[in-house]
């Protein structure tokens, strides 16, 4: 169905019809649930640190019952979380803290590790890139830039094999 006939049925239908229809959305997918409880309860701080937490939990994990859980380094669950949050609508300043938050504890785990994966590296650039980009396109990168150049310096500082792709990011920002 496109958009054109949606909202054509939708105008057919009478607010009773269509209160009803909400409802049943509502209880019958989780997504729907989810967007509602947002859009009426943002508490987008609340987010944003049960987000940082799990973040976090992939570099320095809980212990649990006296053993160490070992790191997973998975950059999914911040990408994840960076899906959400633009799903919902959640403040374009709180998804681009968590864009910079998830290299920046990366490059917290990475100064205390020998890393190998060359994957983890080539990760984070392109988280990198991708915030510089959504920093720009919504005309915050002033609000950032100091993060970001934080971010460039500490990838020289722990000789990362591709800091000079990082460092490339910041003088196409400079010109």
């Amino acid at each position: 169905m496109s958009k054109r006939d949606l909202k054509k049925y939708i105008k057919e239908l009478n607010k009773e019809q269509l209160e009803e229809q909400i409802i049943e959305l509502y209880e019958k997918f989780s997504p729907v649930k989810v967007y509602y409880d947002f859009v009426f309860n943002p508490k987008e701080n609340i987010l944003l640190q049960e987000c940082k937490i799990k973040i976090s939990n992939e570099y320095f994990p809980i212990k649990s019952g006296g053993s160490r859980k070992k790191p997973k380094m998975r950059r999914s669950v911040a990408q994840k979380y960076i899906k959400h949050f633009m799903v919902l609508g959640v403040d374009t300043f709180l998804i681009a803290d968590v864009m910079l938050y998830n290299i920046e504890i990366a490059q917290t785990f990475s100064a205390g590790h020998t890393i190998k994966q060359e994957l983890f590296f080539k990760s984070m650039l392109n988280s990198f890139e991708q915030a510089v980009q959504y920093l720009i396109s919504n005309g915050i990168l002033a609000d950032f830039k100091s993060r970001i150049k934080s971010i460039q310096n500490e990838a020289f500082e722990q000789k990362w094999k591709n800091k000079s792709e990082f460092k490339m990011i910041i003088e196409r920002l400079e010109y």
